[in-house]
Parts: structure tokens; C-alpha cells; sequence
């Protein structure tokens, strides 16, 4: 299939030119404070292979259009299913029922021509029969490494999609956006005891990187120690100890734990445990956390975002010092402060909000065996599942999926069951060491707001921790 050289052509049709966008948008925005009209056309595929068999394989492919205005605290949304001029103008209708402006309208973004990805579609440049031998030859190449393997699961999706961003002021900016992710998982079997490991990488690039060997081999290789080392595990204990968290993914603990109460929304209605907290200590000494859209190919990444502003590194926290919130426009206008490029929106169905992109904890200075021999009687988290945190309060909880006891400084069993519990701003001032094994995660990471889900990144050093409460499985 030949993909055609402009990928706008996929928004704009018979029922749909680029002026018509700019003189609709103008006329149903025009009573606003600030607005958009925000364009989308995507594709998406994924392929499930177990038991030995594709299982699953899909394919479907979505456009639309969102409509807002916004005029103080007031938002007007619609949106439809159908790029056609007829359909926004009837979306214009609800945007009449918003208060018209009273004061200045909001300046437009600052434009810029960055591209942090390809804009080349990664579905239609691999054969579809050569997506589901990748999945067939990790299958196989698994299951012939150990006796023990029982069950494989192989898991391969990509989207692409093209988005544009249309201002009453006359800005417009486009972005084409891939994402691709492939994920191995392995149940191993051992006198009558089955455990699982699992492994996940991507980002914003082709499949091509994904079907190097040298990746997929490292996936099943990571999947299976997991999946071992979880055979061998004893119940973890319980109660209030001293954790190291590994780099890399475990950096999704802070992602949840201050992540969400740095965003501005929150700090705006005062509804976080750091609303109001700007120039203050929240965190020990050393603790750097930023985010950042801008790093290329990085599956939380845009080059802009969902409201056309450019991302950028934004220091959230500086040497435990708290220095700002992630932005969106809104938030950003009413608390007197810049947009940060942190709107984003799960499609076009949906409002921009203020959420992360990559966030994570810089590097510090500490070798992490050092930190490890600082360690008397603890546990170490390498990988974490699921968690769940309370904005308000920062309360969390979170499944570790491979960890271990420390003993004299020690690693020393793998235990199973591990549960931290804790609240972010506290985690934060009992931070005792931070590693200069700066990691970010793989490419894996779902954040789901307010109902909608988008991809994010995640990452930090090894992180040395005094008294988190260990929720385990041990009398």
C-alpha cells in the first residue's frame, strides 16, 4: 500500500479542506477566552499469540474532530465521529451556550517545527504475515529455552496517527505520531508450582526495531529469569522496613505516588498534598523530578502536545525543593502561569487536561552495591505490577512482581506477595540514597486520568528508602 507523501490527506477530504477548518473554527470560537478545533485520524493493530497459535489479530482505524471553547473556568465540548463541515458546524452550536469573553484572548502557542519521531507508518511498512511469524519465533525460541517454560504469551501492537490542532487565531500545527510495543509473557512450571515473568518494550519507531533479534531474545531472556526467580520465592514479610527500588520501571511508584499531585488541575482547586507548596521542601536533599515530552522516540513523548504546545523538560522538584506543576492552557491561564506541553488527550473524543509525559528522578551520586551494603534487614523491589494512589492525600499501594529480601547488606531471597504501602510526600523526605544508575523504563507505561488512558514514560536511579510499610504474606 502506498502511503500518501502528506499525511494531512487523511483529515482533510471532500467533506473537509484545511480553509474550511480555519473559517469554521473562527466563526464557533470566535466568543471564546482560548479553544480549538482539534483534528485526528488513527490506525491500530494488535496481534495476540498463545498457546503456540495466533489467537487474536485486529485492525481498525478511527477519525474525528473535537470542538473547545473555553471562557474563564467554563469549558463548551463536542465532537463527533465525522470530518466534515457540516458536523463541526453543529458542534459550533454548543459552543454558543458559553459565556462570550470578557477579557484578553489567550495568546496562541509558540510554533516551532521539532519532530521527535518519524512520521513513517509502522503498520504498513511490515508485511502482516511477517508480524505474526515474530510473534511465532519468540513462541518458539521460549519455549526451547528451559523445560520448565508451560505457557507463552506473545503480544505485538502498533498505532499511527495523525493530528491537528486548528486556532480562531489562525494556528495550526500538526503532528504524525507511531507507536509501537511488543510484550512477552512466560508462565514456568516446577513441581506443581507455576509462577510468571513478563517483559515489555517500545516506543515511538517502527516495528523494525522491535524484530532485531538481539531485542526480542533480551525480552524472552528477562521474561524467563523473572519467571525463575519467582519458583524459588518465599513469602515476603510484612511491615515497616527499609526499601531500594531498582532503576528504571520502578520509577511507575513515583509516577503515582507525586506524579498526579504535581499536575496543575489539582494545585489549582487545592485539592493536592503540594497545592499551594511552590519554593518549599517537600523532598530530601539530592531528590531532582522532572518531566519531559521532549526526548526522541520515547513512548511518552510528543513533539507537540494535544493543544498545540511544544513539550519540554519541566523541573517539578529541585534538590527537594518544589518548583512548578505540569500545564496545560487552562490551568496554566487561571493560576498566571506558562503552559508546560503537558495537555493531552486520549482522542479526539476527549478534552486536553494536564498530565504526564516522561517523568522521572535524576541521577544521583551513590554506587547502588553501596547502597545495597547500607542495608541491614530490608527488601529490594526490582519490578513492580499494578498501583493505585489517592490525589488527595498521596496514599498508595503497589504490587511488586519481583523482589527480594536483604539481609547484612545482602540480596537474599526472592520473596512473592510484596505490596508497598506508603504516601508520596512522605516517601519523598525518607529518601536515604539515590544511585548514579539512572535508567528509563522500557516503553510500556498506560496512565489512565479521569477516565482516559495515554501512553507515558517512566524512570529513576536506584532509590534507597527508610521506613516503607511492606504489606507481604508472611505470619
Amino acid at each position: 500500500m502506498t502511503v500518501s507523501a502528506d499525511p494531512r490527506s487523511f483529515l482533510y477530504r471532500d467533506a473537509l479542506s484545511p480553509d474550511a477548518a480555519l473559517r469554521l473554527t473562527a466563526e464557533t470560537l470566535g466568543a471564546a477566552d482560548d479553544g480549538e478545533l482539534y483534528l485526528q485520524y488513527r490506525k491500530a493493530e494488535a496481534f495476540g499469540f498463545d498457546d503456540g497459535r495466533l489467537k487474536t489479530a485486529s485492525y481498525d482505524t478511527n477519525a474525528g474532530f473535537g470542538l473547545r471553547a473555553v471562557s474563564g473556568e467554563m469549558t463548551a465540548f463536542a465532537h463527533a465521529n465525522e470530518l466534515s463541515e457540516a458536523a463541526i458546524r453543529r458542534a459550533g452550536e454548543t459552543m454558543a451556550l458559553i459565556d462570550p469573553s470578557k477579557g484578553a484572548k489567550a495568546p496562541p502557542p509558540q510554533g516551532n517545527n521539532r519532530h521527535l519521531y518519524t512520521d513513517a507508518d509502522p503498520l504498513d511498512l511490515v508485511p502482516f504475515a511477517d508480524k505474526v511469524n515474530l510473534c511465532q519465533t519468540i513462541d518458539a525460541a521460549a519455549r526451547a529455552r528451559d523445560p520448565r517454560v508451560a505457557q507463552v504469551s506473545v503480544g505485538l501492537s502498533g498505532t499511527w496517527s495523525v493530528v491537528e490542532i486548528v486556532r480562531p487565531d489562525g494556528f495550526v500545527a500538526t503532528d504524525v505520531r507511531p507507536l509501537v510495543r511488543l510484550n512477552i509473557q512466560i508462565v514456568v512450571e516446577q513441581n506443581g508450582r507455576r509462577e510468571t515473568g513478563s517483559f515489555g518494550i517500545g516506543g515511538r519507531y517502527l516495528y523494525e526495531r522491535l524484530m532485531e533479534p538481539a531485542v526480542w531474545n533480551r525480552g524472552i531472556d528477562e521474561a524467563l529469569a523473572q519467571a525463575l526467580v519467582n519458583l524459588e520465592s518465599v513469602a515476603a514479610p510484612a511491615g515497616e522496613m527499609t526499601v531500594l527500588l531498582g532503576p528504571g520501571w520502578p520509577g511507575v511508584l513515583l509516577h503515582e505516588a507525586i506524579g498526579h499531585g504535581l499536575e496543575g488541575d489539582f494545585n489549582r482547586k487545592g485539592t493536592s498534598a503540594f497545592s499551594g507548596r511552590i519554593g518549599e521542601r517537600v523532598a530530601a536533599p539530592g531528590v531532582t523530578v522532572v518531566d519531559d515530552g521532549s526526548l526522541a522516540d520515547r513512548r511518552g513523548s510528543l513533539s507537540i502536545d494535544d493543544e498545540g504546545t511544544p513539550t519540554r523538560e519541566t523541573v517539578l522538584i529541585e534538590d527537594g525543593i518544589l518548583k512548578g506543576y505540569m500545564q496545560d492552557r487552562l490551568n496554566a491561564r487561571l493560576m498566571g502561569v506558562a503552559a508546560t506541553g503537558n495537555g493531552r488527550r486520549e482522542s479526539f473524543a476527549h478534552a486536553p487536561m494536564p498530565r504526564m509525559t516522561n517523568t522521572f528522578m535524576k541521577d544521583g551520586t551513590d554506587d547502588p552495591a553501596e547502597l545495597l551494603s547500607r542495608v541491614k534487614t530490608g527488601i529490594f523491589a526490582k519490578s513492580f505490577g499494578g498501583g493505585q494512589v489517592d490525589i488527595v492525600s498521596g496514599k498508595f499501594v503497589f504490587s511488586c512482581t519481583e523482589a527480594y529480601r536483604i539481609e547484612n547488606g545482602k540480596l537474599g531471597a526472592p520473596i512473592k506477595g510484596a505490596t508497598l504501602i506508603g504516601d508520596g510526600p512522605t516517601v519523598l523526605t525518607k529518601v536515604l540514597g539515590i544511585g548514579n544508575d539512572f535508567a528509563l523504563d522500557e516503553g510500556i507505561g498506560v496512565c489512565g486520568k479521569g477516565g482516559q488512558s495515554v501512553p507515558a514514560g517512566v524512570g529513576q536511579p536506584t532509590l534507597l528508602v527508610d521506613g516503607l510499610t511492606v504489606g507481604g504474606t508472611a505470619a
